[in-house]
């Protein structure tokens, strides 16, 4: 006799992680309730067992009791994203409205409905921003230096001791930089470029950064879930490294286009970005950030099915498709 699967609440189902878990999670027999801002279109069309609630605006206020009837595990996404140029005239107040007031009220109400578990998708970016000489990994003292990371460090915190009130046992996942069909921010500018035949500055630099596919991510996610002990915090990614130099050219690759590689220095492109308020995007893309990822590794035996050159060239296909449909849909 078969054990029915368990009913899972997906928050931000609508986003780019949230609709890509919940078709997978819905393909693999589980029961999806999708939990939405907003009506979304793209939700219901990829998911159209999913049944979905528009809980509005997530925060110390949001009404979870019906999305919640009958779940067994809450997979929370939702959250005040991370942007390069913050309009919120106090953008840590805002993180911590919905990154930690609205983790809050979820998880009590999750704690009071009965909900056995929960999955929390938080960030690298507790740990910090680069790393010189070793790889972050789960011991290390959280280093958070903006308010998303601030935020997400204390939502951790306070999911744990939710976790030691109430006995919901609470799984943190910090994934690093996230990419695949339908990546948006900085990747989806460098595809861009790319793709425009533009020249790219990066020849010179010797970095190594981890990022972590969709799908590796939603593996992960699904690992966690099928596992018995929850409770602990992963540090996830595609396990194989990458230069600024060998992500351009993967992209590349993928949308059948030959970089145009420029050879600057790294320390004129710091100079640069420092002057043009563009600090932090240069810092990524010519610093380094690594995540040693073998504690899920380890304890339950999970291994990314992608590696990240393959990852970025599905990438890169899956946005050169879509150009080109868009272009299609303008004749």
């Amino acid at each position: 006799m078969s054990t029915a699967l368990p009913s899972i609440l997906v928050t931000g189902a609508g986003g780019f992680v949230g609709l890509r878990l919940c078709a997978r999670l819905a393909a693999a027999g589980y029961t999806v309730k999708a939990a939405v801002r907003r009506d979304s279109a793209a939700l219901a069309a990829i998911t159209p067992a999913a049944h979905i609630f528009r809980v509005g605006d997530i925060g110390p206020g949001t009404d979870w009791q019906a999305a919640l009837a009958g779940v067994d595990m809450v997979v929370h996404l939702a959250a005040r994203a991370h942007v390069m140029r913050d309009g919120a005239s106090d953008p840590l107040a805002e993180y911590r409205r919905v990154n930690v007031a609205g983790s809050e009220r979820l998880a009590r109400a999750a704690a009071a409905a009965g909900v056995r578990r929960l999955i929390y998708m938080s960030s690298i970016k507790v740990n910090g921003e680069a790393t010189v000489d070793a790889p972050f990994r789960e011991s290390d003292a959280p280093a958070p230096l903006d308010a998303y990371g601030r935020s997400k460090w204390e939502a951790e915190q306070l999911l744990s001791r939710i976790a030691a009130e109430t006995g919901l046992a609470v799984t943190v996942l910090r994934p690093p930089l996230i990419y695949g069909a339908g990546v948006k921010g900085n990747l989806a500018r460098l595809l861009r470029w790319i793709e425009r035949g533009l020249p790219l500055p990066f020849a010179s630099v010797v970095n190594r950064r981890s990022l972590i596919y969709l799908e590796n991510l939603i593996d992960a996610a699904l690992a966690v879930m099928r596992h018995p002990a929850p409770g602990r915090l992963y540090l996830v990614s595609d396990a194989h490294d990458l230069s600024t130099p060998q992500l351009i050219r993967a992209l590349a690759r993928g949308l059948d286009k030959t970089p145009r590689l420029l050879a600057v220095p790294p320390s004129l492109l710091r100079l640069s970005g420092a002057c043009t308020g563009q600090r932090d995007a240069v810092g990524r893309l010519v610093g380094s950030l690594q995540i040693d990822a073998s504690r899920i590794a380890v304890e339950l035996g999970w291994r990314p099915a992608y590696d990240p050159k393959q990852g970025l060239i599905l990438t890169a296909r899956a946005y050169n498709d879509h150009v080109g449909q868009t272009v299609e849909s303008r004749e």
